[in-house]
C-alpha cells in the first residue's frame, strides 16, 4: 500500500497520504503513469506534508506539479521531511 503520492515524473517530492514514521520504508505512487518507488523516511512526516523523492543541494529548486514551489535552505536528501524549516517560497 502506498503511504505517498508524487504528481507528475520530475518532481522532487511526494505528499504524504497518511502519517510516516521515522525510518519507514514506504511506497510511493506517481500519479500521472502509476509507477511506484521506495523511500525510506528520514524523520516523521505528517499528513499531507511533503517528502524528498530526490537529493538536492541547498539553493536548489523543489519542483512539484512541474514547477518550482521553492528553494533549499540546506541539502536535502531522498526521504527528508520537506517544510518550511528547509525550503523558502522564490516569490520573495
Amino acid at each position: 500500500m502506498h503511504k505517498f503520492l508524487i504528481h507528475n515524473q520530475g518532481d522532487h517530492v511526494g505528499v504524504a497520504t497518511s502519517p510516516i514514521k521515522e525510518g519507514e520504508k514506504v511506497t510511493g505512487v506517481y500519479m500521472d503513469n502509476d509507477e511506484s518507488m521506495e523511500v525510506t523516511s528520514h524523520g516523521d512526516i505528517p499528513l499531507g506534508h511533503k517528502i524528498s523523492v530526490v537529493d538536492l543541494a541547498k539553493g536548489e529548486s523543489v519542483v512539484k506539479y512541474q514547477v518550482a514551489i521553492g528553494e533549499t535552505t540546506e541539502p536535502l536528501a531522498k526521504g527528508d521531511y520537506v517544510h518550511t524549516h528547509n525550503i523558502k517560497t522564490k516569490r520573495w
